[in-house]
C-alpha cells in the first residue's frame, strides 16, 4: 500500500512563491511516474505537472514557466516549486502516483491534499 503525504501549502500574495512536497512510502515510488493535480471550488480536478523516474516532465499550459516539478528518488519525495503565483492558482493540490512509468500515466493513488490560497 502506497501512502502519500503532502506539505507546504498555505496563503501567499499574488506574485509570491510556495514549494509543495510529497513524501511517499513503499518501493513503488522509485519506479512509477508521479505528479500533482489541483481542484478549485466548483471545478474538476486538473493535472498540474508530472514527472517520471528518468525526470521527464509534463506541465499544464497555464503553469509552464512558473511551476517546476522535481523528484528525489533517494528521499522518496516529489516537489512542486510554484513561482509568480496568481489568484487562479488557488486550489487544493493533490500529489499522486501513477499506474505506470510513463509521464502521462493516470493516477493510481492520491495524497490527502494541501490547500494553496493566493490573494490578489
Amino acid at each position: 500500500q502506497v501512502q502519500l503525504v503532502e506539505s507546504g501549502g498555505g496563503l501567499v500574495q499574488s506574485g509570491g512563491s510556495l514549494r509543495l512536497s510529497c513524501a511517499a512510502s513503499g518501493s513503488i515510488f522509485s519506479i512509477y511516474a508521479m505528479g500533482w493535480y489541483r481542484q478549485a471550488p466548483g471545478k474538476q480536478r486538473e493535472l498540474v505537472a508530472a514527472i517520471t523516474r528518468g525526470l521527464r516532465t509534463n506541465y499544464a499550459d497555464g503553469v509552464k514557466g512558473r511551476f517546476t516539478i522535481s523528484r528525489d528518488n533517494a528521499k522518496n519525495t516529489v516537489y512542486l516549486q510554484m513561482n509568480n503565483l496568481k489568484p487562479e492558482d488557488t486550489a487544493v493540490y493533490y500529489c499522486y502516483i501513477g499506474k505506470s512509468t510513463i509521464v502521462t500515466s493516470p493516477p493510481d493513488s492520491w495524497g490527502q491534499g494541501t490547500q494553496v490560497t493566493v490573494s490578489s
